[in-house]
């Protein structure tokens, strides 16, 4: 069962990362990490475990969903880190994309295909598959075509998933991933190295500082050698082991740290011809043709190997004194001599044949030049022993006396150089894999003392090495961004602080920008249309009658056409009303806004006919004699109604008047009809002056005698000038633009929230509170 590490981060909102280690978690071999960071998933290698094999060599893939996985990084070549890949392609459900630099999938090809040949080796004469077979030749090319490829320095973003390759200097094609996710970075190095050799760049440091540091722990707090050093011991070491008549094995994977001995020792040939009879051998038929890769890629190696290539106008790995070994049959083992072969481990194939071919010869050398993982036969060489067990019939003791010697060109980073690159890239948290527990304990503990002073600060650096199938989650606080792109850029003003931005807010994936509705189709990709919504309805009010509800709901109503045959009003500069007899159209742009104000437009037309205040403004009380007949007359009751004589500045009513229950209705004209109103069109008057009333009044409600008004309109510059003089101090009011001037700013500050507030009452909802 797995285990939960969580940090629980600062306080406030926070969203957490994930990281959930499949292999590589306190061990060397079957490196496979899983990262999630809102619902985006990204593994990080799949690897097998060299001293184990069949399934129990895989990393812990039954642990973890595969099918949420979006994309799947493999950092090199390495059977450690790329060996299971055709497994999770095409025996698992995974569904995402996977992703290599080129030189890594050129070679991957040859080195799986020996791995598959190797692994369905049976156990006797007849090629029975065995049960170390994890795939076939079949599933390796299906695999191998949907593998795509990266170069280094470029980024590639797919559904929020920002990643770019950088030189990780292990093996030729390499690479260390800068991923960024929702505005988390991740910088996973993968293996990688800091030392310069003669064919490889250094690991680059990406000018982006991380959030999260995802690095190998393989050596520890140990120290490499100096490389002058190292190279200097090695030449010496086969030297005298020739000289004495002994042969050299040096167990080596077919491609990585092999191309680098074997540079080391052509030069050495070069310079000493005391050694020209003398064989090398390179024991790899996988080797010679990925040599082929290492000709071609030269471009991408450093700038030592490209000079050597410019100034002899020759390839570097075409060697002179290097020779093949096709089979060991017809191998001639009479003479001194130095055979580089695979596996590195020394578990099977030619390099264990070798062992322990020259083991029980005491002039011979065992040289391991690269890590020993445990349980492994070159981890048990170092322990010296007397005997080792024969491979193809382990009961069987072989003695041992050739000497063992451990010089390392293993490119991984010692603590020193470790610690240097951590300090450049300056994590908030570090992760540790691919290490065995106690030297990557002892890492961890060396980093936190080395950053001991930064504790419980905000630059606090926090190191975590889980075990496999740990789920480790960190806390961030989320931050979000929002980046102004395209024509709304123009309208900032660069040194103008804290301004108001109007736009459409796009988000695609994690990223947020504000745009205007012209650029989203090129900067976001969105299609952009525009909904005109339209209705017809009835309406047998007079204009006049809708003009006045519109007005006691919205205030201003700007007039377009006012004919005898069509009159088209326009309400919140959004909702055009027409009106032709008796049939009312509204038609608006649709928005969340114009469908709202367009509701209640409708609505208001709707009640016209019907409301109370349409008619008590269209009926007039009237007095008159009511006569009733009883005897042997009809049941129903009829009216009289005389009505009142009107005054020569009432307009005459033509038509013939209806009386129902004492209350005579007027049909008038639509021009006459608000001159009979006790409700006159003033009341919506939303005219400047009629504003600047308003608020007068309000003032004078909240300063009385305090106030004192300039209200002469011939006086054209004062007569919106307002002086209110509280105790000793005086504040002297521009209404129309709004402006206080006044010694005391408390009194200010009153005298300007109170306009505020009187220029948002005497507005109308469609137009701006200020009159300037």
């Amino acid at each position: 069962m797995s285990s939960k590490k969580t940090d629980n981060g600062t306080s406030g909102e926070t969203e957490q990362f994930r990281f959930f280690c499949l292999g590589g978690g306190n061990e060397v071999g079957r490196s496979c990490h899983i990262i999630q960071f809102k619902g985006k998933t990204v593994m990080l290698d799949a690897g097998v475990h060299p001293g184990y094999s069949g399934l129990s060599s895989l990393p812990f893939y039954d642990e973890f969903d595969l099918s949420t996985v979006d994309i799947l990084l493999i950092s090199h070549f390495h059977l450690d880190h790329a060996a299971s890949l055709p497994f999770v392609m095409q025996h698992t459900n995974f569904k995402g994309r996977v992703f290599m630099t080129h030189p890594t999938k050129a070679i991957y090809r040859w080195l799986l295909n020996d791995f598959v040949r190797v692994t369905m080796i049976g156990d006797d004469s007849s090629g029975t598959v065995n049960s170390g077979t994890l795939y076939t030749d079949d599933d390796l090319a299906a695999s191998f075509d949907k593998i795509e490829t990266i170069d280094y320095h470029s980024t590639v973003e797919i559904d929020g998933i920002r990643f770019t390759a950088y030189h990780a200097g292990h093996v030729l094609g390499a690479a260390m991933f800068f991923i960024e996710i929702g505005g988390i970075k991740v910088l996973f190095t993968g293996d990688y190295s800091r030392e310069e050799d003669r064919h490889l760049n250094i690991a680059e440091v990406p000018l982006t500082r991380p959030d999260i540091l995802i690095t190998e722990s393989t050596f520890g707090t140990a120290t490499h050698e100096n490389r002058i050093e190292k190279e200097t011991k090695f030449t010496n070491l086969i030297h005298s082991t020739l000289l004495r008549g002994g042969r050299c094995l040096l167990p080596v994977f077919a491609l990585g740290r092999a191309q680098e001995l074997l540079l080391i020792l052509d030069e050495y040939w070069k310079n000493n011809e005391d050694l020209e009879d003398i064989n090398i051998y390179y024991a790899s038929s996988l080797a010679r043709k990925c040599m082929a890769v290492y000709q071609t890629y030269i471009n991408m190696m450093n700038e030592s190997i490209r000079k050597k290539f410019r100034d002899s106008n020759s390839n570097p790995f075409q060697f002179k004194y290097i020779k093949s070994i096709r089979n060991l049959d017809k191998f001639d083992d009479l003479n001194p001599c130095i055979v580089l072969a695979a596996p590195g481990m020394l578990q099977n194939g030619v390099s264990r044949e070798l062992l322990e071919r020259w083991a029980p010869d005491e002039r011979n050398a065992v040289i391991l030049t690269g890590y020993s993982i445990e349980g492994t036969m070159a981890k048990q060489l170092l322990m010296e022993p007397a005997q080792i067990p024969s491979f193809n019939n382990p009961d069987i003791m072989i003695p041992r006396r050739a000497g063992i010697t451990e010089i390392s060109f293993a490119a991984h980073v010692d603590y020193e150089q470790n610690s240097k690159f951590i300090e450049l890239v300056n994590p908030k948290s570090i992760i540790l894999v691919h290490g065995e527990s106690n030297p990557m304990g002892r890492l961890k503990s060396a980093l936190l003392s080395k950053y001991q002073k930064l504790k419980n600060t905000e630059n606090e650096v926090k190191v975590y090495n889980p075990r496999n199938c740990d789920d480790l989650k960190l806390s961030f606080k989320g931050i979000k961004i929002a980046k102004a792109m395209g024509q709304i850029v123009e309208s900032i003003d660069p040194i103008k602080e804290k301004q108001l931005i109007s736009g459409v807010l796009v988000q695609k994936n994690f990223d947020l920008n504000l745009l205007k509705i012209e650029d989203l189709r090129e900067y976001s990709g969105l299609s952009t249309c525009i909904v005109k919504e339209r209705q017809t309805i009835r309406c047998c009010a007079g204009r006049d009658l809708i003009f006045w509800h519109l007005s006691q709901m919205f205030g201003f109503i700007d007039i377009k056409i006012d004919e005898p045959e069509e009159f088209t009003i326009e309400v919140m500069n959004c909702i055009n009303i027409t009106l032709e007899t008796d049939l009312c159209t509204v038609q608006w742009t649709s928005s969340m806004v114009n469908d709202t104000i367009a509701d209640s437009v409708i609505a208001i037309l709707l009640s016209v006919d019907s409301s109370p205040a349409s008619v008590k403004i269209s009926s007039k009380q009237c007095s008159g004699h009511h006569a009733h007949e009883h005897d042997n007359k009809a049941d129903h009751t009829e009216n009289h109604v005389k009505a009142e004589s009107e005054s020569e500045d009432e307009p005459k009513i033509k038509d013939e008047e209806t009386a129902t229950n004492g209350i005579v209705k007027k049909e008038v004209e639509d021009s006459q009809l608000l001159q009979v109103l006790d409700f006159p069109l003033s009341l919506a008057d939303s005219s400047i002056q009629t504003r600047i009333k308003r608020i007068k009044i309000l003032l004078r409600a909240q300063f009385g005698d305090s106030l004192s008004l300039f209200d002469n309109e011939d006086d054209g510059e004062n007569q919106n000038i307002a002086t209110i003089k509280i105790g000793k101090h005086e504040a002297k009011v521009d209404i129309f633009n709004l402006t206080v001037e006044c010694g005391s700013g408390v009194l200010k500050g009153r005298i300007e929230n109170m306009l505020k507030r009187a220029t948002d009452l005497v507005a109308p909802l469609s137009q701006k509170s200020r009159f300037v």
